[in-house]
């Protein structure tokens, strides 16, 4: 069954349309209950997310779809956000999309690792009409801790 997103953002391949999503992703977030610190993190791997389909799958042209679907849900009775990124570039192999060990010598490459590293879940498969990559990722949200309590 097809999830019930609250907000789905569709944006044409362009870097400046990525201050657009980081401002939605982040005011999603604080509303779903991240603290700042979490909602700036996932933030930045949906930006990292989005930049990379540009980048690689787009291979930087601009005016290709892409889109992102974000909705809180519950998963393993836990409060969560939810969002996936999803394009259509073509004759990208989702198997093959991997975190790239960090080399000091060799800048970039790290957007995945920084993906896996924030978020609590992530997967990339092709979608199923094999038009494109669909990235989920699940960010559970942990209440806030009241002051003098841990």
């Amino acid at each position: 069954m097809e999830e019930p997103w609250d907000i789905t953002l569709r944006i044409v391949s362009h870097p400046r349309y990525l201050a657009i999503v980081r401002a939605a992703v982040e005011s999603f977030g604080l509303k779903v209950g991240l603290s700042e610190d979490e909602a700036a993190k996932v933030t930045l791997a949906v930006d990292e997310a989005m930049a990379n389909v540009i980048r690689h799958g787009y291979h930087g042209e601009t005016g290709h779809p892409i889109w992102l679907k974000m909705t809180p849900t519950q998963h393993n009775g836990k409060p969560a956000l939810k969002m996936v990124v999803e394009d259509e570039c073509r004759g990208v192999d989702a198997t093959c999309i991997k975190p790239k060990p960090r080399d000091p010598n060799r800048p970039g490459g790290l957007g995945v690792a920084i993906i896996k590293e924030v978020m609590d879940e992530m997967e990339y498969e092709t979608r199923t009409d094999g038009s494109g990559i669909s990235l989920s990722m699940l960010k559970y949200v942990t209440p806030a801790k009241t002051a003098g309590k841990e």
